[in-house]
């Protein structure tokens, strides 16, 4: 029998430019998890879809506005209750939708008062020295870019990821 769980639908972008690739820094503000980098990204609004999250997400968190140049993948990602950061006793099925797009506008600017607390173009080269998200990693992988992974000196955080569900959906 299933356990009741919570959902969460988000889209990702994956901008790279000049071997380097554009991250937002998640601050979860929680007293156990200073935060990690990550792909600039972040849940659906009712209504909205994949995509238009993604332009959405990208311009609040990085101030960049984008053009998708398309869908690159689907991630899922399970966190049980224990890995959550929100204290519930529930689940958590996370399913991240991973575009690439490029930069048309915009400046880079940090977001406030929001889920990120920077936003960097950081070098292929030092992306193994971040403390990051998985995220990342499962974004190169899915866009062809393994070898930018493998090159990676650090594996990514084992902390819950930033798809914690804020608004529980309910018993599945």
């Amino acid at each position: 029998m299933s356990q009741p769980f919570d959902s969460r639908v988000g889209a990702y972008a994956l901008i790279t430019r000049d071997e380097h690739l554009l991250l937002t820094h998640w601050n979860p503000r929680h007293p156990d998890f200073e935060g990690a980098w990550t792909l600039p990204g972040g849940g659906m609004e009712p209504g909205e879809q994949p995509e238009e999250t993604m332009l959405r997400e990208v311009c609040e968190e990085t101030g960049y506005r984008v053009v998708s140049d398309g869908l690159v993948g689907v991630h899922s990602y399970w966190m049980s209750p224990e890995q959550r950061l929100d204290s519930t006793t529930r689940g958590n099925h996370a399913c991240r939708v991973l575009y690439t797009a490029h930069v048309t506008g915009g400046e880079l600017a940090v977001e406030q008062d929001g889920s990120s607390d920077d936003a960097a173009w950081v070098p292929f080269a030092r992306l193994g020295s971040l403390k990051r998200l998985d995220l990342v990693d499962q974004g190169l992988r899915l866009a062809g870019l393994t070898d930018v992974v493998d090159a990676a000196a650090t594996p990514p955080e084992r902390v819950a990821e930033q798809d914690v569900s804020t608004e529980p959906a309910g018993d599945r």
